[in-house]
């Protein structure tokens, strides 16, 4: 079932519910879809798009969760928690720390990246590979960890 279909159908089934935050982020999340294919450019509306889009909300509620969680605001970071909670419902299951590690270590070899020096060009060519699939900060990490062994 493509995203847009599901949306849907759990905006029907929130309104139903009567779950208002449920539904304020699935109407979100329908907005950005909306958004996206009105914007006028041409692209298609497939998985990597969704998994882009998806993404980015979710990053901007966790961006959100640590700004009010250093702003003593408890209540608006608990909403955010639910908020990211329902978003990473809809993204594929991440990668673990072991899967990024093999992933790392077999573009280490690749590439023949030695030292930290090349520390740029080993992420981008991780994350390529990646996309979509694995934290970016967890990337970096397993990265890092690679150059100091």
């Amino acid at each position: 079932m493509k995203l847009k279909d599901k949306i849907n159908e759990d905006l029907k089934l929130a309104i139903k519910d009567g779950d208002k935050l449920k539904l304020q982020t699935i109407r979100s999340i329908r907005a950005l879809i909306i958004e996206f294919e009105k914007n006028g450019s041409g692209k298609e509306f497939n998985e990597e798009e969704e998994i882009k889009l998806l993404s980015t909300a979710a990053k901007k509620r966790k961006d959100s969760i640590e700004q009010f969680e250093k702003g003593g605001r408890p209540e608006l970071a608990e909403s955010e928690k639910t908020e990211l909670a329902i978003l990473e419902k809809y993204l594929p299951k991440l990668m673990s720390e072991e899967e990024i590690k093999k992933v790392v270590d077999q573009k280490k070899t690749e590439l023949g990246i030695a030292d930290k020096s090349q520390m740029g060009q080993f992420i981008g060519a991780v994350m390529q590979e990646l996309k979509g699939k694995a934290d970016g900060a967890l990337v970096k990490k397993v990265v890092e960890e690679a150059l100091e062994n």
